[in-house]
């Protein structure tokens, strides 16, 4: 009984905890949401005061934008009324002016009509007079005036004659001052340098070690050098230097490019030798392409041939009296081209001719004729026009002076040739001496190469070993000292060295 009872209070008790946490959980629910609503109501009052601070500021700042508008829009009406305004005063005063232009126009117009009334009246009066003059002389008009003539004439026929005297010699007189004061004037303004053309070059040396390869064992080398260039070599005791000597400048460069090739290489040799000249023929022929497309721009000519440039450029290895040909050529295309410029000529005829002058120099070793007659014939083939040609040929006299032109070319050769320093007779005839001998050598039959070598005192002519045979070559190398003997005039002696060289070759695949 005591446990039962025991058991309900606890029920009790326990069923009273329950329902008091209950109303306690209740109570705490009921106060924090008061404290939540609270706080909601706090933050939607804070908003609402910054929403009107907001509100307010974009006002004020809504306000300052649309009073600059206004004053800007203001601003612009006021300035559009001036405008207007000015405008207006303007359209009034050309009214005005075109009111006084139109009166000034019938007031022209009305005395231009007087004065051909006045004139027409005056013509009318002379007339008559004349007509009266001649009814009283028994003479016309015209018949009168050349009875008064006449007589002028006849009275001071003795002073007229006195007078175009004189005026004559003033006249010649300031054409030869006017022309000197040209010429000097053209000379003063192109001041080029000239040098004269040398007969060796020299090649420097890192050590004088390298003379020995040059030369070779038994001088193989050298003697493979000197065939395959054309050259002399010349290895003295001059320390870190060899000389190349050549009267032929395009045979000079090759063999310098080819020896410079060759000492950088390091493989001096027969095969080699011949491998790097051809390689340096090569590049000399660029260099030549190259110095006639810059000739030709240096002057201002254009529209040129590219193979009549190439043909242009090789005169940069070719001299004339000791003066290189391509310098000449531009120096005398300048001089041409401000003569043309003073006695109002044709520029561009005369700079072309001018620059094209001794364009047969170039080809004069392989073709026959004088270089002028020779140097029309490229200029034709190329289709130069007409008044080049005319311009150029007349250079040296062999043919008419046809243009002005013309005149001016053989002007400008004259003072680019005249000039102290500038040519040298004995060059000139030297390297002709040596042109001649080569050319002998090569006129016979069977000769591939012929080069001379030493000042003129040896030429060494190449045969090609299946035209000729040995005993050949010694009835040849008589044949040709004979020759020479007869048509060219020498100091001292000459030796000719016959070179005949069979060669077999063949390739191991």
């Amino acid at each position: 009984m005591s446990l039962k009872l025991a058991f309900l209070l606890a029920l009790l008790a326990a069923s009273a905890g329950i329902g008091l946490g209950y109303l306690l959980r209740v109570i705490i629910s009921l106060g924090k949401k008061g404290s939540m609503e609270l706080d909601i109501k706090q933050m939607e009052l804070k908003a609402r005061e910054e929403a009107q601070e907001v509100i307010s500021n974009a006002e004020t700042k809504a306000g300052e934008i649309l009073k600059k508008a206004e004053d800007t829009v203001a601003e612009r009406e006021d300035r559009a009324k001036k405008n207007e305004d000015r405008l207006i005063k303007k359209e009034e005063f050309l009214d005005n002016r075109q009111v006084d232009i139109d009166k000034e126009v019938e007031y022209v117009k009305e005395k231009v009509s007087e004065i051909k009334a006045i004139r027409e009246k005056a013509d009318e009066l002379i007339q008559k007079r004349n007509e009266e003059l001649a009814k009283v002389a028994g003479l016309s008009p015209k018949e009168a005036r050349e009875e008064l003539l006449n007589m002028i004439e006849k009275q001071s026929e003795e002073d007229i004659l006195i007078r175009m005297q004189k005026l004559e010699t003033q006249s010649e007189e300031k054409i030869e001052e006017k022309a000197r004061h040209m010429l000097a004037t053209t000379i003063q303004r192109l001041a080029s340098s000239v040098t004269g053309e040398v007969m060796a070059t020299s090649v420097p040396l890192a050590s004088d070690e390298l003379k020995g390869k040059i030369i070779g064992k038994e001088g193989r080398n050298i003697k493979a050098f000197e065939r395959a260039t054309g050259v002399e070599v010349i290895v003295d005791d001059t320390p870190g230097s060899i000389t190349l000597s050549s009267f032929d400048p395009v045979r000079r460069a090759v063999a310098k490019m080819s020896l410079e090739n060759l000492i950088t290489d390091g493989r001096i040799q027969p095969a080699k030798i011949e491998e790097f000249v051809e390689k340096a023929r090569a590049e000399v022929n660029k260099i030549i392409k190259e110095k006639g497309e810059a000739a030709a721009f240096e002057c201002g000519v254009y529209n040129l041939d590219p193979k009549l440039l190439a043909i242009l450029g090789r005169l940069h290895f070719r001299t004339s009296y000791g003066q290189n040909v391509l310098a000449h050529s531009v120096e005398m295309t300048h001089l041409a081209g401000m003569l043309a410029e003073e006695l109002g000529a044709n520029v561009t005829i005369a700079k072309t001719g001018a620059l094209l002058h001794d364009i047969g120099k170039a080809l004069d070793h392989e073709v026959s004729g004088t270089h002028v007659e020779i140097g029309r014939r490229i200029l034709q083939k190329f289709n130069v026009d007409e008044q080049v040609i005319k311009a150029m040929q007349a250079h040296h006299g062999e043919y008419p002076y046809e243009t002005i032109e013309s005149i001016i070319v053989q002007t400008a050769d004259a003072i680019s040739g005249g000039r102290p320093g500038a040519r040298r007779d004995t060059v000139e005839h030297y390297l002709k001496r040596l042109e001649d001998l080569e050319a002998i050598a090569l006129s016979f039959n069977g000769v591939e190469k012929a080069y001379a070598l030493q000042a003129g005192r040896e030429i060494r002519v190449f045969v090609t070993p299946e035209k000729v045979t040995d005993l050949e070559a010694k009835n040849l190398a008589r044949e040709i000292a004979i020759r020479i003997e007869k048509d060219l005039k020498y100091p001292g002696e000459i030796k000719v060295n016959v070179i005949r060289e069979a060669r077999a070759i063949e390739f191991a695949r």
